[in-house]
């Protein structure tokens, strides 16, 4: 018994001076500077956090942080810098932007392109500057039409004439159109007179031939036609479009609408070790039959850092390009000029409501893009057939809501619906709105402070390539709603910067179930963070949007810094 019992006091002396040594050598110190927690409903801070193994162990007064750390503990001085909890994207396309890595982009920033001259000829550098001459398909993307001197479209005419028989698409920004040459054309197997597909658009021309402009439900031909990059350009795409993510303060991104071709690679063993920030996986509702029978699909669990998070549904296309869904009708008609338009829903209620019972029933999480009001009547219709209450903690998440009524608020409150929406409207197309509709329905597009009264989790996010992958230009935008022409859209709906950070970073995390994983600084949450140059709850509204990121960290791991 006596010798037992020394063993035991040697066995657990030598365990705790390897749990201190283990502790002192794994312990990172943050300190100097202003540490924004996000724990709360109102700004706290903390004079230090400690990180030891990927996690935050500590978060309090420095001298306690210390004791907490260790003594061979390794200390990062801010230096003044402001630390936040890393950025939690609500929503953007990793995968497409993935391609415009691959491709030619035309978003020349505010000043795009003119005139359709100016727009093929920077086309023609892209393809210098890519090494494209030799290429049979030609994609450039985040085409935009509306600035445009001719006050038109693009058509195949014009890029016939600029590029005789090449096989050329231009990816609308919105990533509901596109622009297709003849060749492209015949290779998708469109015909001059093809009809409309169910809730697509082809435009024509004054002879009623395809001109080359589609829309909708009519992409997907030219989809399923576009050569597909090779795993070595997937590999570096990857690379390149993480860093980008990375650069911006994001720990968690998402791909909002994950074709089949680019699950399976973004799941596969090569592009998982590759990744280091957070991915959560969106596969679209058009791939659904094969994911039900898909093997081995881990709907919500981590595999390395990527996960499926749930299924896509698109219920209606984009209130810009006058494809969104509403029960009111465009003052501009349709994309054609075609009067009365209030736009067309994707797919019908009944096979909306069918494909998402099979999700449903399977407990996956259900993530719906509806834009206009008649859209978001069919998700609510939708959740409702399925008996979703709040209760049921399903955490349905509607994508945009952008033009969501009053009376929807209720209605989201009651199915427990996360609504990610899209502040940056108010900054790049609210003038556009406002030639279609009302000032009163403007002005509530994207209504977070009628959401926070709520009681509803919500986000805001970029919809990137749609606009740019900036944090602090979406924060920028939910605190003034303010547009490019200076106008005002819904002064009633403004967020303070604190409620906005919320918006990028507890909000998201709720969505998709990781409230207790990311998005505060706390003891038990992942060491994801983002080092910003000045402090968002001091700097004026004016210079929000001048604010830079120094560092991100995934866990305790430096992933970029400036």
């Amino acid at each position: 018994m006596r010798l037992h019992g020394k063993l035991a006091i040697a066995l657990a002396a030598g365990w705790l001076a390897s749990a201190a040594m283990a502790q002192d050598s794994a312990a990172t110190l943050w300190r100097g500077g202003t540490i924004i927690t996000m724990d709360g409903e109102t700004p706290q801070t903390v004079q230090a956090v400690v990180e030891r193994d990927g996690k935050i162990v500590f978060a309090g007064a420095e001298a306690s942080a210390r004791r907490a750390a260790g003594k061979a503990a390794k200390t990062r001085d801010l230096k003044g810098a402001t630390i936040l909890p890393g950025f939690v994207d609500a929503h953007s396309h990793f995968s497409m932007l993935m391609q415009v890595e691959t491709g030619i982009d035309l978003d020349a920033g505010d000043q795009p392109p003119a005139t359709i001259p100016a727009l093929l000829g920077l086309i023609r550098q892209g393809i210098k500057a890519k090494g494209l001459e030799g290429q049979d398909w030609i994609v450039a993307w985040n085409y935009k039409d509306a600035p445009l001197a001719e006050k038109r479209h693009v058509t195949r005419d014009d890029l016939d004439a600029a590029f005789p028989g090449r096989k050329v698409v231009l990816i609308h920004f919105t990533g509901h159109g596109l622009v297709a040459s003849s060749a492209a054309l015949a290779a998708a197997g469109v015909a001059d007179d093809a009809p409309n597909p169910p809730g697509g658009l082809l435009m024509r021309d004054a002879k009623g031939r395809v001109n080359g402009v589609a829309f909708e439900a009519a992409l997907f031909p030219f989809y399923k036609a576009l050569p597909r990059h090779t795993p070595a350009q997937m590999l570096a795409a990857l690379e390149g479009t993480q860093r980008t993510y990375a650069s911006k303060g994001f720990t968690h991104a998402q791909d909002g609408a994950t074709q089949i071709p680019e699950l399976t690679f973004l799941l596969s063993q090569p592009a998982r070790e590759r990744m280091k920030l957070d991915l959560a996986l969106l596969p679209s509702f058009g791939g659904l039959d094969s994911l039900l029978t898909m093997p081995n699909l881990a709907m919500g669990q981590y595999q390395g850092h990527t996960k499926v998070q749930g299924i896509k549904f698109v219920l209606d296309g984009s209130p810009q390009a006058r494809t969104a869904y509403f029960t009111r009708d465009y003052a501009n008609g349709s994309p054609e000029g075609h009067h009365p338009w209030h736009g067309e829903p994707i797919i019908k209620q009944e096979e909306f409501d069918r494909l998402a019972r099979l999700v449903h029933d399977r407990g996956w999480q259900l993530f719906v893009h509806a834009n206009g009001d008649a859209a978001i009547d069919m998700a609510i219709e939708g959740f409702d057939r399925l008996r979703v209450k709040a209760a049921d903690n399903r955490r349905p998440v509607v994508i945009h809501s952008q033009f969501q009524r009053r009376d929807h608020l209720p209605a989201y409150a009651r199915i427990g619906v996360g609504p990610a929406y899209f502040s940056n409207h108010t900054l790049y197309f609210a003038d556009i709105h406002r030639t279609n509709f009302p000032a009163e329905v403007v002005d509530f597009i994207s209504p977070f402070r009628a959401a926070m009264n709520s009681g509803l989790y919500a986000s805001n996010h970029s919809d990137a390539p749609v606009t740019r992958l900036d944090p602090l230009v979406q924060l920028w935008s939910s605190m003034a709603r303010t547009s490019v022409t200076g106008t005002v859209s819904g002064a009633d709906q403004r967020l303070t910067a604190y409620e906005g950070l919320q918006m990028l970073t507890t909000g998201p995390a709720w969505q998709v179930f990781e409230e207790n994983r990311k998005g505060r600084i706390k003891p038990g949450m992942l060491a994801d963070f983002v080092v910003l140059d000045r402090n968002p709850l001091t700097t004026p509204l004016t210079a929000i949007r001048q604010i830079r990121v120094l560092e991100t960290v995934k866990e305790g791991r430096t992933i970029w810094s400036r």
